[in-house]
């Protein structure tokens, strides 16, 4: 199917749904579901954005802003994954437990409004990767109308920009809880080392990077072509001297670069060792 048909189909999944609460963070793919939903369903449709200590404040920001121009209510509920039992400890399944939890409120909040559905932003690529939140919503009847109307990330991007959704290049950006290597315990102050870490990178000006938290080491990853921003003087220093005021030990670029999903490569090492 070419695009064009492809948000023909979302449109009419969408308009199938009635009524239908978003869950809503700011990226690219719930973008373009509250857009459509608002675009058909208007009043019947709403936008519920999670705020959270793995949820950055420049993303809640760049939320509200979104929904704003979009037009659909938009309701803020605060949640805290921490909170989670099990959450904290980081288990490769980590991201079941946080949707699970934060579909079961999304759930409620649509019983209170009077609106039949719930749906997410998840998109016909994530049925190719690692993503323990996709059980969550199978199993609470969370509607995908991007990977049910055939849409990958390409797509997504392409008709967000056919309808001049101003985030359609934004980079992808994940929960911070990723950044963190399964079986590490997730605190508050480690998410503000990343936090603030990552807020240094981005006031260099690099658009798509990740700072890994593995305990003392920070280890950056950036776009090949932008390691040599970090690698030269005057910065090197200077990213030195902060990430080490942040509270890291050791500071290390990864000359692999950056890549979505990076911690789920310890994964695959696992399960090919478990073959062996």
């Amino acid at each position: 199917m070419t695009v064009e048909e492809k948000l023909s189909k979302l449109k009419e999944i969408v308009s199938e749904l009635k009524s239908v609460v978003v869950a809503f963070s700011g990226g690219v793919d719930s973008t373009l579901v509250a857009k459509v939903c608002y675009d058909i369903l208007k009043d019947n449709a709403m936008a519920v954005t999670a705020r959270s200590e793995t949820y950055p404040d420049f993303e809640f920001k760049e939320a509200q802003k979104l929904a704003k121009e979009i037009g659909i209510k938009h309701l803020v509920i605060d949640t805290s994954e921490l909170a989670i039992e099990g959450f904290a400890d980081n288990p490769p399944d980590r991201c079941y437990f946080c949707k699970t939890e934060l579909f079961e409120k999304l759930k409620v909040i649509a019983k209170q409004y009077d609106f039949l559905n719930v749906a997410d932003g998840a998109n016909l690529d994530d049925t190719q990767e690692f993503r323990p939140g996709l059980k969550a919503s199978k199993e609470l009847n969370v509607k995908s109308p991007l990977k049910e109307s055939g849409m990958t990330k390409k797509d997504i991007r392409e008709v967000s920009r056919m309808l001049n959704l101003p985030n359609w290049n934004k980079p992808a950006y994940a929960c911070m809880s990723s950044r963190f290597p399964y079986g590490q315990s997730i605190t508050e102050e480690k998410l503000r080392m990343v936090s603030e870490a990552e807020k240094y990178l981005r006031n260099l000006g690099l658009v798509q990077f990740r700072v890994r938290h593995h305990e003392t080491i920070a280890r950056i990853e950036a776009l090949p072509e932008d390691i040599h921003i970090l690698a030269n003087s005057p910065t090197r220093e200077e990213l030195l001297c902060k990430f080490k005021e942040i509270g890291f030990t050791y500071v290390t670029l990864d000359l692999e670069g950056y890549r979505s999903g990076s911690m789920n490569e310890v994964l695959s090492v696992s399960a090919a060792r478990n073959h062996q």
